[in-house]
């Protein structure tokens, strides 16, 4: 199980840094209100209203200004700088960072009595030693 979640976390963070580094475009294409076309890898295919209005030519200039169709293009661009520098930390992040070094420090204190607990009762009687009669040692 530890062995799976270790490998399933490694995948998402390899996910993570690949989709954060990549950049895309999203070509949309709109007819009106309503989405007509989208396309992630080429320009986004027409609804061939432009044709129509092309070929009616000059003679109606109130149809060729007030086109219905739009085009959209949505552009996510991704990190190129994957190293995060750390010489410019905030008034917040050095705060931060001081708490939480001091109670990591303060976490781990050792105990300075030497008392040990279980001296006063005494020693189980052994009647034979097991490892040597069946001959099992732990190397």
């Amino acid at each position: 199980m530890k062995k799976f979640l270790h490998k399933s976390m490694a995948i998402l963070m390899a996910v993570v840094v690949l989709f954060t580094t990549m950049s895309f475009t999203v070509d949309m294409h709109y007819c009106g209100d309503s989405l007509v076309d989208f396309s992630l890898f080429q320009s986004a295919e027409t609804c061939g209203m432009e044709k129509e209005q092309s070929s009616i030519g000059c003679e109606n200039s109130m149809l060729t200004k007030n086109s219905c169709c739009s085009d959209e293009q949505l552009i996510i661009e991704g990190q190129d700088n994957l190293k995060q520098d750390f010489t410019k930390l905030t008034f917040e992040q050095q705060t931060f960072i001081a708490a939480f070094t001091y109670s990591y420090i303060n976490l781990f204190e050792g105990t300075e009595s030497k008392e040990v607990p279980f001296e006063d009762y005494p020693r189980p009687f052994v009647k034979r030693d097991v490892q040597v009669l069946h001959q099992t040692f732990l190397i």
